[in-house]
């Protein structure tokens, strides 16, 4: 059955490929953005599609219209861009929610959040169950996206818990593939564009620090279920690869499938950097049935591909 969805930061890296899976699966899409780091090339292939619609607009802002469901994607959610202007990042997390959530209250609409990992900040537990509150510094240079993510959950609980709206969070770990941004600071883009261009690869730390890699199409199944999944239901959710793989690994990795000359460049590892990430992904096994199917090596290849025409043009 066709329905009316938004999706917020439709334009974004995650955001682009919803609006192309929410298209093919038959339903009326608006994305809305703001074009702060979303693009208008990555939603180019939808462009004149008859159920495919594109607004400009800020979700600091109210917004009135009539829709079924709201994905919620707008903000910035890589360090060099939340840090730019971290008060807007903060207010795109809080009042974007305030008002995603009022508009998903006057039409009855189901809404989702897509919040993140970094709500764990630099754990104690891992892997990272649900259950674990986080270890977040409340007033480093990362907490205007941490902990504004973190209220935007809390926000979107009391809406359920006040209003009875029926909310859905994810939290969602490193993910990757076609439409990163090339100068977003993620260590995937970043290995991939500076092995392509024969340039030092940068490793904050040692290069033991760990990641969790998940491919950005078992990402888009794993949201879209949780949007479908049972009434009552609300997470959150871990959605991530729990395959785990440290810095100079996934440089070795980069660096073979690229066939790059680079050498590896060592800096000092940025103030609240996480030491580990990694999903337990057992609700999502459960409640969903999802779990990711891609594995790092073949991400990758496609990733590299998207990056290599990226710079060829």
């Amino acid at each position: 059955m066709m329905k009316k969805i938004l999706v917020t930061g439709g334009a974004g890296f995650l955001g682009s490929h919803l609006c192309a899976r929410l298209v093919r699966d038959g339903h009326d899409v608006l994305c809305v953005d703001n074009f702060f780091t979303g693009t208008r090339a990555n939603i180019l292939p939808l462009i004149g599609h008859p159920f495919f619609e594109v607004m400009r607009h800020d979700i600091t802002f109210p917004l009135y219209v009539e829709v079924d469901q709201i994905y919620n994607l707008a903000c910035p959610a890589s360090p060099v861009h939340y840090q730019f202007d971290p008060v807007q990042t903060t207010k795109t997390t809080v009042h974007g929610a305030i008002n995603m959530l009022g508009l998903a209250k006057r039409v009855k609409a189901r809404i989702l959040q897509a919040s993140t990992s970094e709500v764990y900040g630099d754990p104690e537990m891992h892997p990272q169950k649900e259950t674990y509150w986080g270890r977040v510094n409340p007033i480093g240079p990362r907490s205007c996206y941490d902990e504004g993510k973190r209220c935007a959950e809390t926000l979107f609980f009391d809406y359920r818990r006040q209003h009875g709206l029926d909310i859905k969070v994810v939290r969602i770990f490193n993910t990757y593939g076609p439409n990163m941004h090339p100068n977003d600071g993620r260590v995937v883009s970043n290995f991939i564009v500076q092995a392509l261009k024969n340039a030092p690869i940068t490793i904050y730390g040692d290069g033991s620090q760990t990641r969790s890699f998940c491919y950005v199409d078992d990402l888009i199944e794993g949201m879209v279920r949780m949007m479908g999944s049972a009434d009552g239901f609300a997470g959150p959710v871990n959605l991530g690869n729990p395959g785990e793989f440290s810095m100079i690994e996934l440089a070795e990795q980069v660096l073979e499938l690229t066939g790059s000359r680079s050498a590896l460049s060592f800096q000092p590892l940025p103030q609240d950097d996480p030491r580990q990430r990694q999903p337990d992904i057992a609700l999502a096994r459960e409640a969903l049935a999802w779990e990711p199917k891609v594995g790092l090596r073949d991400g990758l290849k496609e990733t590299i591909a998207y990056f290599r025409r990226l710079l060829a043009a």
